[in-house]
């Protein structure tokens, strides 16, 4: 079962960049950090997610996702696409069943990956508010969100409730 592969989109930045929402630099900056998380996770957990006795883990010469950068490029995409796991398996030459394993073995990588590096999502409006407050010059005002006061012209029409031919409507209704 063939599928998708690095190699294959490397070359190609426009579908790439479709795919994973990174250029090849920003991806390039990425993969080091991703395969040391990865390699640190696979010390302690096996691909089925139980822990790991015994043996360590090594990348077999028939592993669908056999380099660090299809397994950065396969949960990248599943990321982007949000497709069913049936069919994001089906792109990368992987059973339904495996293609699951990959993607809750890859998440926690790239979560840890991110947070490693300082990209990862703010998850609350605190967070967002020190990470701003990190990436602003004291000189530049804050690029915080700013809400506006309500514009009467952008209001929706209010229906006046008590006009006779409204409380008569209602009256019918409730009978």
């Amino acid at each position: 079962m063939n599928g998708l592969r690095y190699t294959d989109i490397a070359h190609r930045d426009n579908e790439f960049m479709d795919l994973t929402s990174l250029t090849q630099d920003e991806f390039a900056e990425l993969l080091p950090s991703f395969e040391e998380a990865f390699q640190k996770r696979m010390k302690a957990y096996r691909i089925d997610g139980h822990r790991r006795e015994g043996r360590g883990y090594v990348t077999y010469a028939n592993c669908p996702l056999s380099t660090p950068a299809d397994r950065l490029l396969f949960i990248l995409v599943y990321l982007k696409t949000n497709a069913l796991q049936t069919v994001h398996g089906r792109m990368f030459g992987l059973p339904q069943n495996k293609a699951n394993q990959w993607i809750h073995t890859l998440l926690p990588v790239l979560q840890s990956t991110l947070q490693q590096t300082g990209d990862a999502p703010a998850r609350t409006i605190e967070e967002l508010k020190n990470h701003l407050h990190e990436r602003v010059q004291p000189e530049e005002p804050p690029p915080l969100f700013v809400t506006m006061a309500p514009n009467d012209g952008f209001r929706a029409h209010k229906t006046l409730m008590n006009r006779k031919a409204i409380i008569a409507a209602r009256k019918n209704v409730t009978r």
